[in-house]
C-alpha cells in the first residue's frame, strides 16, 4: 500500500476536480459553438404570421393551404431569406395532445409546412405564439398552467425530434408577458430542459420577458443549458413602427405620417394638429429623441453588448413598420437603418411579416407583389420577383 502525504492528496484531488471543471467548460464552449454555428441559418428572415396563428381563427386544412402556398415559401427563397419564422398557436396543439392528428388536423398541417418550407431549402423556427395574451396570463396563476405548457413542449419537441436538427429550432414562447424576469426565467430553464430531453440535437431559442425588447434582454441572464439562442424584438421607436395600431394605446391609435427620422423640427407641424395635451407631449418627446440611424444603432450594439457578456449568439425575431399609414420611403428608411446595424453587429434577424399589416408582399386578384422599397432595404434580391 503506497501512501500519500496529506498536501499530495490534496494537491492530487485539486488537479482531478480541475481537469473536471476543463472538460465541463470545455464541453459547454463546444456546445455553445454549436449554438453560433446553428445561428448561421438565421441570418435573414420573415415572420409568417396569420397562418398557424395571430388572429386566424380559422384552422382549417382548405385554409392553411390556401393562405401560405408552396410558391409563397418558394418567393420567400428567391428573394434571398435563409429562414421562416412560423407563428404556432398553442390551443390547437392542446387538442392534438388530448385528442390526437385524426381529430385535430393541425399538426398534419403543420408538419406539412414545415417540410414545405425544408423541402425549399430554408431553416424553420416553431415558434409558439399565441395569438392574444389569455393563454399567456394562465401561466402567471400557478403551476398548472406551468405543467401543462411545460406537457406541450415535451410533446411537440417529442414529435419534431427527428426532424433536421440543424435547420428545426424550437422557439420557447413569444413576447411571454409575464411581468417579471425571475418567475419567466424559471418557467424557461423548465421548459428548455424537457426540450432537451426530448430532442437533445436541436437548438432552443429563448427571450426576455414583456415584450421581449432590448431591456427585457438586458434583464435576465442565460438559462442552465447550452446550445441556445437568445431572442429579442426591435419596434423602437413605436410612434413611428406602430403608428395607427388598433391594439396600440390611445396614443399610438390616432398617428398618421409620422416622420422618421424624427427631430423637433420635423414634429413642430404634428404637435401643432395634435387636439390632446398627452398627445402633443408624446409627440413632443419623440422629436427631442431625434430617432435616426445612429440611435438605433447604438439602442441595438447593447443586445450585442448582451451576447458577448455571455458568450452566447442572439437574433432579432420581429422588427418592422405598419404599412397603412407610414411614409413608404420612411418606412424603407428604417427598415434599412435597423437592418444594417443588426448585421453591423452580426445579429441574424426576421422581419415581421410577409403578408399581414407590417408585410413584405400585397396579394390581389391572384397575384403576389413584393414591395420594392422593402425589398431593397433588407438588401435582398431584387431580380427575384
Amino acid at each position: 500500500m503506497i501512501k500519500h502525504s496529506g498536501c499530495g492528496f490534496l494537491a492530487a484531488t485539486a488537479a482531478l476536480i480541475a481537469l473536471c471543471c476543463a472538460v465541463t467548460v470545455c464541453a459547454q464552449q463546444n456546445q455553445d459553438s454549436l449554438a453560433f454555428a446553428r445561428a448561421k441559418h438565421l441570418q435573414r428572415g420573415i415572420n409568417t404570421s396569420q397562418w398557424f396563428s395571430q388572429w386566424a381563427h380559422d384552422y382549417s386544412p382548405l385554409r392553411l393551404q390556401a393562405y401560405t402556398k408552396a410558391d409563397d415559401i418558394a418567393l420567400i427563397a428567391a428573394l434571398g431569406f435563409d429562414h421562416v419564422r412560423l407563428s404556432v398557436d398553442p390551443l390547437p396543439l392542446v387538442e392534438w395532445q388530448t385528442h390526437g392528428a385524426k381529430a385535430t388536423p393541425f399538426v398534419t398541417e403543420l408538419d406539412r409546412a414545415v417540410k414545405l418550407i425544408l423541402n425549399d431549402h430554408l431553416s424553420v423556427i416553431i415558434d409558439i405564439h399565441p395569438p392574444d395574451t389569455s393563454y399567456k396570463m394562465q401561466l402567471r396563476q400557478g403551476a398548472t398552467a406551468v405543467t401543462q405548457f411545460n406537457d406541450l413542449w415535451r410533446a411537440l419537441a417529442a414529435h419534431y425530434a427527428s426532424s433536421d436538427s440543424d435547420h428545426v429550432f424550437f422557439e420557447i414562447l413569444n413576447e411571454p408577458l409575464q411581468g417579471d424576469a425571475a418567475s419567466w426565467q424559471k418557467i424557461q430553464s423548465l421548459v428548455a430542459h424537457t426540450i432537451r430531453s426530448q430532442a437533445p440535437q436541436h437548438s432552443i431559442i429563448a427571450a426576455g420577458d414583456h415584450v421581449s425588447n432590448v431591456d427585457d434582454l438586458l434583464a435576465i441572464a442565460p438559462i442552465d443549458l447550452p446550445n441556445v439562442i437568445y431572442t429579442f424584438h426591435f419596434y423602437d421607436p413605436y410612434p413611428f413602427t406602430l403608428q395607427g395600431a388598433a391594439w396600440g394605446s390611445i396614443l399610438i391609435r390616432p398617428l398618421r405620417e409620422i416622420p422618421y427620422p424624427s427631430s423637433p423640427e420635423a414634429m413642430s407641424s404634428k404637435i401643432d394638429q395634435e387636439p390632446d395635451l398627452a398627445g402633443k407631449w408624446y409627440l413632443e418627446q419623440y422629436g427631442l429623441d431625434r430617432w435616426d440611424a445612429p440611435r438605433l444603432a447604438a439602442r441595438i450594439e447593447y443586445a450585442a453588448k448582451w451576447s458577448q457578456l455571455h458568450h452566447v449568439p442572439i437574433y432579432c425575431g420581429e422588427f418592422g413598420v405598419l404599412r397603412q399609414y407610414a411614409d413608404p420611403a420612411m418606412r424603407a428608411l428604417w427598415l434599412h437603418d435597423v437592418r444594417l446595424a443588426l448585421e453591423k453587429n452580426g445579429i441574424g434577424w426576421a422581419m415581421w411579416d410577409y403578408q399581414d399589416a407590417f408585410g413584405l408582399v400585397t396579394k390581389a386578384n391572384g397575384v403576389t407583389t413584393p414591395d420594392p422599397g422593402v425589398i431593397k432595404a433588407l438588401g435582398l434580391h431584387e431580380s427575384a420577383h
